[in-house]
């Protein structure tokens, strides 16, 4: 074992580390059996059954499902074994350190235990996501509100952002619909990340963000205040029982645009559908045929419609504990990039001094620190 005494990073007193060691093999433990690694190695092997199936990809869309359910159950097993292969080395490492009493051993040592631990932080936030549609694949919306051309332009940074994030992390996205503003940015658009747990992850950036900064769009140079607002559904799936009365539905074809108004498509593949009781309007224009654009459409529209079942039904439960329900509030996050550099968040007080790498897609932080703030949240109430 480590000896008790020990204490590295360049001379600076630290944590006992075979305490330390122990409290992050006592935490991963936790982690291995929330997860429940005996069921994930289960379904991994009922899902490389199915995936083997000669007839698998008869059904184009079951089979995506199953490969890439199987590919994130592979990928999050490996995460969690690799992980704890790096704890156990983690004592043998220190012990050479202590054994060789040689400086680079006990840096690698020290710069390695501060990786592990953020990886466990990370692996436990994980452990968080229990909601009803956590596991689910996320839809994304993204609104340009308030600045006029600044916040059409925010609002396509922040679907870079998000973007970004997804491709850091392997994640498969898919756009159905961007409409484009007339100067510059966006209008609006919504875009799926399809891998597990998206929703529960990305569920806590939903709100209203705001953006300080020079415009580059005044002529003057003066400071601009913007807005977007950011949705986050969960793709629906055929248990959710979604009813729509094709009565109920208003379809509209158009012609695909592009920025600018340029034409993408000379047929008119666009579809907008309005579903008239209550006035909501999806849009998809990704660049196929007519009916896959009316399919994807439908598939935005049910998620729309179970979100807002299950804001009624939080509502009346918030009703009757005499809750505002108030969730989220309104603006949820700062990103300052005049007369300083700093993002933070209204709800957590997480802040990064580095916008650009933010809005380049390096989230993790905020969303972590927004997993943790909505989980004490719960637990108060």
């Amino acid at each position: 074992m480590v000896a008790p005494h020990n204490q590295y990073a360049g001379g600076v007193a630290v944590v006992d580390v075979s305490e330390e060691l122990k409290s992050l093999s006592s935490t991963m433990g936790s982690i291995e059996a929330v997860l429940d690694l005996d069921k994930m190695r289960a379904d991994i092997a009922a899902l490389e059954e199915q995936a083997a199936a000669p007839d698998l990809w008869d059904d184009v869309e079951g089979a995506q499902k199953i490969t890439s359910k199987l590919s994130y159950l592979q990928g999050e097993l490996r995460r969690v074994e690799a992980l704890r292969g790096r704890i156990d080395d983690l004592e043998v490492l220190f012990e050479l350190a202590e054994a060789e009493d040689d400086a680079d051993t006990r840096a690698e040592a020290e710069s390695e235990l501060e990786s592990v631990r953020k990886a466990v932080e990370e692996m436990e936030v994980r452990t968080l996501l229990s909601g009803e549609y956590d596991a689910r694949e996320a839809l994304v919306n993204i609104r340009a509100e308030a600045g006029g051309v600044d916040a059409a332009d925010f609002a396509e940074q922040l679907q870079r952002m998000y973007l970004r994030w997804a491709e850091r992390h392997g994640y498969p996205t898919e756009v159905f619909e961007t409409s484009y503003a007339e100067e510059a940015g966006i209008k609006s658009t919504t875009f799926a990340v399809k891998a597990p747990y998206a929703y529960g992850t990305l569920s806590v950036e939903q709100g209203t963000h705001r953006l300080v900064r020079i415009s580059p769009f005044d002529n003057q140079g003066r400071r601009q205040t913007s807005f977007a607002g950011v949705e986050v559904l969960p793709v629906v799936e055929q248990s959710d029982h979604v009813d729509i009365d094709e009565s109920d539905l208003r379809v509209d074809v158009y012609r695909s645009s592009g920025p600018g108004g340029q034409g993408v498509n000379t047929t008119d593949s666009a579809v907008r559908i309005t579903h008239i009781p209550t006035g909501i309007v999806v849009s998809c224009q990704n660049e196929r045929s007519q009916i896959q654009n009316r399919a994807s459409a439908m598939n935005v529209l049910q998620a729309k419609l179970l979100e807002r079942r299950r804001q009624e039904e939080q509502a009346a439960m918030d009703a009757l504990k005499g809750d505002g329900g108030n969730s989220w509030g309104n603006q949820m996050r700062s990103y300052v990039l005049h007369p300083y550099q700093m993002v933070k968040d209204l709800r957590t007080d997480h802040e990064v001094g580095n916008p650009h790498a933010v809005l380049d897609g390096e989230i993790d932080g905020f969303i972590e620190a927004g997993i943790r703030w909505r989980k004490s949240t719960q637990q108060a109430n």
